[in-house]
């Protein structure tokens, strides 16, 4: 139920940030090393044995990651197009766009009554596909307009996704039944650190929100949108039940876009990652809403 909660946390930190940016301007550097502990706390989640259920889920999970990196992307820079966003809006969508599913969808799915086990197992091989597809996507799409440092990108995500989620899972793998008893803290402790996120962002941001259009925050909401209808649709267009829909649904339309955002503030502007700030806030309120939907449906 907190998770519930989220967006209504999200957007009360972003008021207050909006007012006092002083207050989180500084912690920018923050960013990074949060990430890398709430991909280690994943892994901590996760056994070599998880692996299995890749295999036991393969087709339905290559037909949601590949939703995932072919219309997430395509929509993102199509709506830039449509809606006339600026170029540091446009890489803020493309990013967003061109990443991994997040954490989050893992406990909407749950909420939702959808498989968990398909849940994680998206989470998982998106994430590990991200490292080199998010730095491919975003020089695709955005190469002949800005330069994208993709080898740079390439070694900063292997960093932060890959080296943090196996020392999880060897974590995991030695010290299962002590982790065990602390794995309770860790979904509160990604929610906290989203927060601080969009928090810093929005902070950074402060004199551009004064001015924002209402154009971005509607590509936002689209752009999620989506990511929910292909995802649901195009899996029971295949012939997969409503469970198994919802679900494939929730991971699409729910990116990592606390990634995004540590990657725009590393490599391009504060700008640029305001898109994925305002995607943290929206994608978790209509998953809210689609899990609320579900989870009252007998």
């Amino acid at each position: 139920m907190l998770m519930l909660a989220f967006p209504i946390w999200a957007i009360l930190i972003s008021v207050v940030a909006l007012y006092y940016p002083q207050w989180f301007v500084d912690l920018k550097s923050w960013i990074v090393p949060l990430l890398m502990i709430v991909m280690l706390g994943m892994g901590l989640t996760l056994r070599w044995q998880d692996f299995k259920q890749v295999w036991q889920h393969r087709l339905v999970v290559g037909l949601g990651v590949s939703i995932q990196f072919l219309i997430m992307p395509f929509a993102a820079w199509l709506l830039s197009l449509g809606f006339g966003l600026s170029l540091e809006l446009t890489i803020g969508m493309m990013l967003v766009g061109a990443t991994a599913g997040g954490t989050a969808s893992n406990v909407m799915a749950y909420l939702a009554k959808g498989d968990i086990a398909l849940s994680v197992s998206m989470t998982l091989v998106s994430t590990l596909i991200a490292v080199f597809m998010l730095p491919f996507l975003t020089w695709l799409y955005l190469g002949q307009t800005v330069e994208v440092p993709v080898g740079s990108m390439l070694v900063m995500l292997f960093k932060m996704i890959v080296v943090p989620l196996v020392i999880g899972m060897v974590l995991n793998g030695l010290f299962h039944h002590k982790i065990q008893k602390l794995l309770g803290v860790f979904p509160l402790f990604s929610m906290a650190v989203i927060l601080l996120i969009i928090a810093i962002v929005v902070a950074l941001n402060a004199s551009n929100l004064q001015t924002v259009v209402w154009t971005l925050v509607l590509a936002v909401m689209l752009h999620n949108l989506i990511g929910l209808f292909s995802g649901y649709w195009l899996t029971r267009k295949l012939g997969y039940d409503t469970k198994i829909a919802r679900t494939v649904a929730i991971e699409v339309g729910m990116q990592n876009s606390g990634l995004s955002v540590a990657l725009a503030l590393k490599y391009f502007t504060a700008a640029s990652a305001l898109p994925g700030a305002l995607f943290s806030i929206w994608h978790n309120l209509s998953g809210s809403v689609f899990a609320s939907y579900w989870l009252k449906k007998k």
